[in-house]
């Protein structure tokens, strides 16, 4: 019987005695409890605690000392050579030969006594709460698509309000910079504005290096998109997900719920069109612990956004391949024909999704 059941039922005994049967040997027949119960409850509303006895280990009294002396000393060891509690009791049977302790014995002993000392900490998680308008998170998931009959792996983009749940859903076919952050600005237009922040992992396309803390070097190309768009930005630590658990959540949610069994598409923009779709879709969902819908308040949350920039940035990496004999120009690692004349420099836009091909201020190939 939990605690809550336990103080209603001395409450019923105690009514009972005073305003009714008014025996003790009345009440615990009534009730079919013991009449000692019945006497504990007329002696206090609140339920004694129980005291059970220590129990006596003689076989681990034999070796306690020994543990304890082991993770005193692992307290000054590196974290990775310290001892496991089965390596101590190994230590046991080849050093204590006479003593026939159970390993599950030594096991709770050895996790009891690391919580004492300091040698195992637990970690606290607060739920968070979170301004209308004032942060996303951001990260890329993989998934599996079928394009005519090919399995394909695709890289996911996925931004998601904190406050509204809402988030939009991308796919690219690499994870590159452009795509990055051409992904960014339709998640603007798709949520009506911009978040005062955004919080990343370690991604390539935004971090050049990692430095000492919450620091980082960052990509040049990002700060100047940040800069255009007016968001602050902040990167979680190296292998600590939960430090961005809404994101995480969101691409495993939307990846079991839309994306399984794999999707069958004609090509990419078939592929997003359907995962806009099932963004618009998820908004009518009711997020444990709320009233409203996602969609009704990220409707409640655009006015709470930063206004979009008037332009978009400039997003087309620039290349100035040469045109060779074959008529076809070198862009990353792939030729592309070209009609102009052999010898002909010219430039490369390279955009997420398709390459163009600019000479004399006009686009000629794509």
């Amino acid at each position: 019987m939990d605690w809550k059941a336990k103080v209603e039922l001395f409450e019923q005994l105690r009514r009972e005695h005073e305003f009714g049967i008014g025996t003790v040997a009345g009440v615990a027949a009534k009730f079919g409890v013991h009449r000692r119960m019945v006497r504990q409850a007329l002696a206090g509303a609140v339920p004694p605690v129980h005291q059970y006895p220590a129990r006596v280990k003689p076989k681990l009294d034999a070796v306690v000392a020994f543990i304890d002396s082991v993770l005193e000393a692992d307290q000054r060891a590196p974290r990775k050579q310290r001892h496991t509690a089965r390596r101590i009791y190994r230590r046991i049977l080849t050093e204590f030969p006479g003593v026939s302790v159970a390993e599950s014995t030594v096991r709770n002993h050895v996790r009891e006594r690391k919580h004492q000392i300091g040698l195992i900490r637990r970690e606290t998680f607060v739920p968070q709460s979170y301004e209308l308008g004032h942060e996303a998170q951001v990260d890329w998931y993989e998934a599996w698509v079928d394009f005519e009959g090919e399995r394909t792996k695709v890289q996911v983009f996925a931004m998601r309000s904190m406050a509204s749940g809402a988030a939009f859903h991308r796919a690219y076919l690499s994870a590159t910079q452009q795509a990055f952050l051409e992904a960014h600005e339709m998640a603007f237009a798709y949520f009506g504005g911009v978040f005062r922040l955004l919080r990343y992992d370690n991604l390539a396309s935004a971090v050049r290096k990692i430095l000492r803390g919450h620091r980082r070097e960052e990509t040049v190309r990002f700060v100047a998109f940040r800069s255009h768009w007016r968001f602050s930005a902040e990167f979680c630590n190296p292998a600590q997900g939960h430090e961005k658990g809404g994101i995480e959540g969101e691409g495993g949610y939307f990846r079991r719920n839309h994306l399984v069994p794999v999707p069958v598409m004609a090509d990419l923009d078939a592929l997003n069109a359907s995962l806009l779709a099932d963004c618009l879709a998820d908004e009518a969902r009711v997020l444990a612990g709320r009233i409203d819908t996602v969609g009704t308040t990220m409707n409640m949350e655009r006015d709470h956004l930063l206004p979009c920039a008037t332009e978009g940035f400039d997003i087309a990496e620039i290349a100035f391949p040469l045109v060779d004999k074959h008529g076809c120009v070198l862009v990353k690692t792939n030729f592309y024909s070209v009609p102009v004349k052999v010898g002909t420099r010219v430039e490369a836009r390279i955009r997420p999704l398709h390459v163009e091909i600019w000479y004399a201020g006009k686009q000629i190939a794509r």
